[in-house]
């Protein structure tokens, strides 16, 4: 997930019936054809600004993901993708991506009429989309997927192949950058796929789609059904899927590792978090609130890799304080399709009052609102709230705990850097973090310390090359780079006579 310069998407609200084709309104991508449903249950997307219904899509069946687990299955036994070379897979990748490009606007403003996400964040984040098969493309003329090894006896070669068929499930936050990041890792590997967006944001991945058709991949190599919970446990429990690779959240996670389990297909799971973001007594202030407080709460703190933790010195604890409140309360609030909007509403109404709950969980702990704190004033509609900071934070509450998945940070003091990783590493979870200090070794040091699958120094960064997933309930296995690849193939050895 590169972080790129912002492109302007327009202030006109997303229009789905004259934007999107009928196709992505109206049918799935199954074997290579646009289907109509099987059945006749919708699922329908209400703006997140004004609480009214934007559109209804179809909601896939059984029947239909019958259909494509069927044609995702046959493609990867009988069809050629897995038979190509590394660099004949490439060079389909690398069309996706020219025809994600030309797209690119679609994509994002389909991203901020779904679930709201400000533009400076859609317009950073979404250039990633095409990165990525960009990436595995050239990854793919490079990596290892054969090499011999000189065993005892004879002559040894190992053989990294596809999985098989993988099953991709996308959550609603950021669809487009993590279905592709899903998907092109699948595709350079050469397994199938079958995607499930999530209900709430189904229309990144049947514009994917269109990328994929329009780049002549064949026939059943990449499926896409919108369903829910029912039909997807169908999908994860099918021993026709032999990898199961899902982003979300670490109950549902669970939920789909123990299915996983029962029949040992391959899973890889990227979870929640609550990563700390580590001030030492000597770290510029100035440079944190520029390059990292955004990301204490982006997307309204709907990322999972959001700095909802932030650990300062306590000799600098008001001077710290000051500054992030007035930083926080100088962000705009406000349409997501305005261009100058910081912060938009979060995205659906359940998401609004389980933010709304966990704020007032942390008052009945004790921890102090220093700003926000509730619904955010001047908004007739819409689940907007205001940007909120706890102070006076025990890392054993609640809100320092669980993933509340909203504009909430808590503040968290400290005495000593020894005693500031112990309260980074005392949580459940393990996905990011940050440290910073004048002293680049020392900061360093703590760093390396932190049980975390993705840290900073003195700023925040993404990108194709790192891999990214988490310790401990923050998931298993990694996405991106290398890694990435990795998890999309098996290994075999195979010993040929000297």
């Amino acid at each position: 997930m590169a972080i790129t310069a912002p492109v302007a998407v327009g202030s006109r609200p997303f229009d789905p019936q004259n934007e999107l084709s009928d196709n992505v309104r109206t049918r799935f991508f199954i074997d290579g054809q646009w289907l109509p449903p099987a059945g006749n249950d919708r699922f329908t997307l209400i703006s997140p600004v004004t609480e009214d219904e934007t559109m209804s899509v179809p909601a896939g069946a059984p029947q239909d993901m019958e259909a494509a687990v069927a044609a995702a299955r046959r493609a990867f036994d009988t069809g050629p993708w897995p038979r190509l070379t590394p660099l004949e897979r490439a060079e389909h990748l690398r069309r996706i991506a020219d025809e994600i490009d030309r797209r690119l606007e679609l994509f994002q403003r389909a991203w901020i009429g779904q679930v709201g996400a400000p533009q400076w964040f859609v317009g950073a984040i979404s250039g990633a989309a095409a990165h990525h098969f960009r990436y595995y493309a050239d990854l793919a003329a490079t990596y290892p997927f054969e090499e011999e090894r000189t065993p005892t006896m004879g002559r040894l070669k190992v053989l990294r192949e596809p999985v098989g068929v993988a099953a991709l499930i996308i959550p609603w936050n950021a669809p487009l950058v993590l279905l592709t990041q899903k998907v092109a890792a699948a595709l350079a590997a050469g397994c199938t796929v079958v995607a499930k967006p999530s209900p709430e944001t189904p229309l990144d991945a049947l514009i994917l789609a269109e990328c994929v058709e329009a780049a002549g991949l064949p026939p059943g190599v990449v499926n896409v059904v919108p369903a829910g919970r029912e039909v997807g446990n169908m999908l994860i429990s099918d021993a026709r899927i032999d990898k199961v690779s899902f982003t979300g959240s670490t109950d549902a996670g669970r939920h789909i590792a123990t299915v996983c389990a029962d029949r040992l297909a391959r899973v890889g799971l990227e979870l929640g978090g609550k990563s700390a973001s580590i001030l030492c007594d000597d770290a510029d202030i100035g440079s944190w609130l520029q390059s990292l407080a955004p990301f204490t709460m982006p997307f309204s703190g709907q990322i999972c890799f959001s700095q909802t933790r932030v650990l300062v010195p306590r000799s600098r604890h008001d001077e710290f304080l000051d500054a992030y409140v007035a930083a926080v309360e100088s962000l705009k609030l406000g349409d997501p399709w305005d261009a100058e909007t910081q912060v938009g509403p979060v995205s659906m109404a359940r998401q609004r009052d389980r933010v709304l709950d966990y704020i007032e969980i942390g008052r009945g702990e004790g921890a102090r609102v220093v700003t926000g704190g509730g619904r955010a004033s001047g908004f007739n509609r819409g689940y907007f709230i205001a940007p909120t900071i706890f102070d006076r934070v025990d890392n054993s509450m609640r809100i320092a705990r669980e993933e509340i998945f909203g504009p909430v940070v808590s503040v968290i003091s400290y005495g000593s850097d020894e005693e500031a990783i112990a309260i980074a590493n005392d949580s459940d979870f393990g996905l990011s973090g940050s440290v910073y200090s004048a002293d680049v070794a020392r900061a360093e040091a703590v760093a390396r310390r932190v049980r975390t699958g993705h840290i900073s120094i003195n700023g925040f960064n993404l990108d194709a090359v790192a891999p990214f997933g988490g310790f401990k309930k923050s998931g298993i296995g990694r996405e991106s780079g290398p890694e990435g690849l990795a998890g999309f193939l098996e290994t075999k050895s195979m010993f040929l006579p000297a």
